[in-house]
């Protein structure tokens, strides 16, 4: 039997950006293959716009979409934001707005208060320092999970009714979850179901242990967005697989489906993106699969589809 396709999809985690419009250093400044988790981006070294994203999307219900930042310039995340209101005021989405903002910063609840002014915007992405891989470690270093100057700003978002978007791999999502666990009444959105890169059993057991701890906190939920792998092709076996042991973790009603276009586009297309997910979710009921696709993030987001208003 074939998965059941979505009637309707929110894209709970896409990227856009005009080079011309702001300068964006991993684009437009020296070219490192060797330190993306997806090696060779020169595809992406372009204008990534409204039409590039309908063009990527053709095809597929998408009925709305929340924008995460996308490592533009930090001294420009507040431009990054402006410019995505005009997108949306012309187009009709982004319809949510993840933006970025540095806990480090010494104006950093200063830049929060100025973002959350903005009608789009719901939380924050703030990436932690993170070792290069899981035998190495970085707890306690300035700008870690552990780093109280650092973790001050998850503090910040809560009390600025911000949520927080995390991106680690997954030798640190245990970290990430004693991180939230301060913080109570803090929403967090898991990116990229955890970033589970190693999928021998060993390096699934150490994701799973991730995943479960921070399944126990109430307030997180998490994507199904981004299985691309470093160094290997697209496994849809290894990613249907990844797609139903996250939701056995969180359960239907804290998942919530995302492309991470255009970064996505390096292993797969959104259709091939879009049937993995749907094979992954393959025994939930019509109402549980509408609500990965379609419901949480409606909810997670609070995006109104009559506009941009709280």
């Amino acid at each position: 039997m074939s998965a059941v396709l979505p009637a309707a999809i929110v894209d709970a985690h896409h990227h856009l950006w005009h080079l011309g419009e702001g300068h964006f250093p991993w684009l437009q400044d020296g070219y490192d293959a060797a330190a993306f988790f997806l090696g060779d981006y020169a595809v992406l070294r372009r204008d990534f716009g409204v039409a590039d994203y309908r063009a990527a999307t053709e095809g597929l219900p998408v009925v709305a979409t929340v924008h995460v930042e996308a490592e533009r310039s930090r001294a420009e995340s507040l431009a990054e934001t402006r410019w995505l209101h005009a997108v949306h005021a012309k187009h009709g989405f982004p319809n949510a707005v993840v933006a970025n903002v540095e806990f480090l910063a010494s104006d950093a609840e200063a830049q929060m208060r100025a973002q959350a002014e903005w009608p789009l915007v719901r939380g924050v992405r703030c990436k932690p320092r993170i070792s290069r891989g899981p035998d190495h470690s970085v707890r306690g270093e300035p700008g870690t999970l552990q780093d109280e100057r650092w973790c001050a700003g998850l503090g910040l978002l809560r009390d600025n009714g911000l949520l927080w978007d995390v991106r680690v791999p997954y030798w640190h999502l245990e970290e990430a979850a004693e991180a939230v666990a301060r913080f109570r009444g803090l929403r967090v959105a898991i990116e990229h179901a955890g970033l589970p890169w190693d999928r021998s059993e060993a390096g699934l057991a150490h994701w799973r242990r991730g995943m479960r701890a921070l399944a126990a906190l109430p307030e997180v939920m998490v994507k199904l967005s981004e299985f691309g792998l470093p160094d290997a092709p697209w496994s849809a076996d290894s990613n249907v697989r990844v797609v139903r042991e996250t939701v056995e973790i969180f359960g239907a009603g804290r998942c919530m489906f995302a492309s991470n276009l255009p970064v996505s586009g390096l292993r797969a297309p959104m259709a091939e993106v879009v049937r993995a997910v749907a094979e992954g979710l393959d025994g939930l009921d019509d109402a549980a699969r509408d609500a990965v696709w379609r419901g949480n993030a409606l909810g997670f987001y609070r995006i109104d589809p009559a506009g941009p208003g709280r």
